[in-house]
């Protein structure tokens, strides 16, 4: 007995190293990639820079539909044939990366040839966009940047189709190499070659450019070549890894299907996980306008710090999930889930609690008139700070193999989501959708919790969490709540506040004038004040 909880405890220190880890090479990427923004906004003007944001970010959703999961569903095969040891790891990539890789030069065939139909579709609304966005100036006729409308994107498209299939699969063969349980090479290609060598060779195109070498004609298809170069050796040496340990041998028959079985509604969720990430700004855009629609997406901006504690423990305890899972090891399952659990919470909790209270002062960074999203960065904190003690509990189900029960709660999160937000956006705004995607996020949590505590036992609270930090926590959690009752009492008063001063923006200046030509004394005496 003794023995068996000292290899559990090794295997879950291990996870925790390797989850640690993992954070590090997601800081470390997330910081390169706020560096390369930097570097191309200030480099650039605001067409160029947002032309090449849109290509790219477009570039990358694009590829993880294309993708369809196969790399988590190589880890969750990868890590059960390293469990049983019966093999058929080549089976498995041979049944992956050939649909993948052909959905991906067909894709890029479509684009390159058609480029120039692409890059006709997006140029001026974008390039109208960066103006109003950047310069705050949508009444006024600026010219239009240098370089004209639509400079170079067709080329710059032609240059992302050639690297697309290398794009794609780079990620698959990363995902797959952490089935064996090893984390190096996500943290080190992953999070520091690519975003590092991006940054790189896109401050060395802007260096170029500004210096006087560059040849003529536009500055977008090398800033995209710049950015998809990265992804080759990634490739390369991801394939390299997985060589030196993957023996070639004969197909097995049957090895697609039992894939794909697997994976196909992973690939579903995935695609309904870009929408739902990206949906709530659409809605209240569309349903409360662009100053409520800007206001939510400044407020909500921080979560991508919650997001990114929990990508990186999840990269390292999947493997060992799904291993103890596939081997009926559930001691091993719930020591994880819960150690991981722990951890989450230790990290994001402060940060969430503090966001709340400090909310004002850090979204006035913005601007005055983003501070009133103090309400919506409660609702975040919260309902993060709920999400972080359910742990990762679709991981988990999803470790287990129940991809289609995952789909269906993904699903649901959607539905709950756009339906709160039809209900409360109108009236509400920009506080409204935070509620509807509270919602969302609950459920979204909540479900696959309650299947994998019932058919598995996986809890996420456990002794440390239950009785260590509830010594700790007691005040963080009465100032949250005394944080959480004002937003609750005062949320819908401060939208309706905040729309009638938006309301009264677009009349203020003319007013002004009116009283300033009708009575200086007035205007003087105020302005002393």
């Amino acid at each position: 007995m003794t023995g068996e909880v000292t290899e559990v405890r090794r295997i879950v220190r291990r996870v925790v190293r390797h989850g640690v880890a993992g954070l590090a090479g997601a800081g470390m990427g997330a910081a390169a990639q706020f560096l390369l923004v930097l570097a191309v906004t200030r480099a650039f003007d605001a067409a160029t820079a947002g032309r090449f944001f849109a290509l790219t970010t477009g570039c990358l959703m694009i590829a993880g539909i294309v993708r369809l999961d196969a790399g988590n569903g190589l880890l969750y095969f990868v890590a059960r044939a390293t469990a049983d040891r019966k093999g058929g790891i080549w089976s498995y990539l041979m049944a992956a990366v050939p649909p993948v890789a052909l959905i991906s030069i067909t894709v890029s065939l479509i684009v390159f040839f058609e480029a120039d139909i692409f890059g006709g579709i997006a140029p001026d609304s974008a390039n109208q966009a960066a103006n109003g966005i950047i310069y705050h100036d949508n009444n006024a006729a600026s010219p239009s940047p240098p370089g004209g409308p639509g400079d170079g994107v067709g080329a710059a498209l032609r240059v992302l189709a050639a690297a697309f299939p290398v794009i794609v699969l780079a990620e698959v063969f990363v995902a797959a190499t952490r089935g064996f349980g090893a984390m190096r090479p996500t943290v080190l290609l992953g999070g520091v070659v690519q975003p590092v060598a991006q940054l790189a060779l896109v401050a060395a195109v802007a260096a170029w450019w500004h210096g006087g070498g560059a040849p003529g004609g536009p500055v977008l298809p090398w800033l995209a070549a710049a950015w998809a170069l990265p992804y080759l050796p990634v490739l390369a040496v991801a394939a390299a890894w997985l060589g030196r340990r993957v023996r070639r041998e004969p197909y097995l028959p049957g090895t697609a299907r039992e894939f794909w079985r697997h994976t196909a509604p992973r690939s579903a969720g995935s695609a309904v996980q870009h929408v739902f990430q990206r949906l709530d700004v659409v809605v209240v855009a569309a349903l409360a306008g662009p100053v409520e629609a800007a206001v939510y997406t400044a407020a909500t901006r921080f979560k991508v710090l919650g997001q990114l504690a929990g990508q990186g423990l999840a990269q390292a305890a999947q493997p060992t999930l799904v291993r103890a899972l596939a081997t009926g090891d559930l001691a091993v399952a719930r020591a994880v889930y819960r150690r991981t659990t722990n951890l989450l919470v230790a990290l994001t909790w402060p940060v969430w609690l503090g966001y709340a209270a400090l909310a004002p002062a850090l979204l006035g960074v913005f601007g005055d008139r983003y501070a009133a999203g103090a309400d919506v960065a409660v609702v975040l904190a919260a309902t993060m700070m709920v999400a972080a003690a359910c742990g990762m509990a679709d991981v988990a189900l999803v470790a287990a193999g129940r991809t289609a029960a995952s789909l269906a709660g993904i699903l649901a999160a959607t539905a709950v989501t756009v339906a709160v937000d039809l209900a409360l956006v109108p009236s509400l705004g920009a506080f409204g959708a935070a509620l509807g995607w509270s919602a969302g996020v609950v459920v979204k949590n909540a479900l696959p919790l309650a299947q994998i505590w019932r058919s598995y036992g996986l809890r996420p609270f456990g002794a440390n969490l239950a009785g260590g930090q509830s010594r700790s926590m007691p005040q963080l959690w009465s100032r949250w709540a005394r944080i959480a009752r004002r937003a609750a009492s005062a949320g819908p008063r401060a939208i309706a506040s905040r729309r009638s001063r938006c309301s009264a923006t677009s009349t203020s200046r003319s007013s002004y004038t009116r009283r300033s030509r009708t009575s200086p004394s007035r205007v003087s005496a105020a302005s002393e004040e």
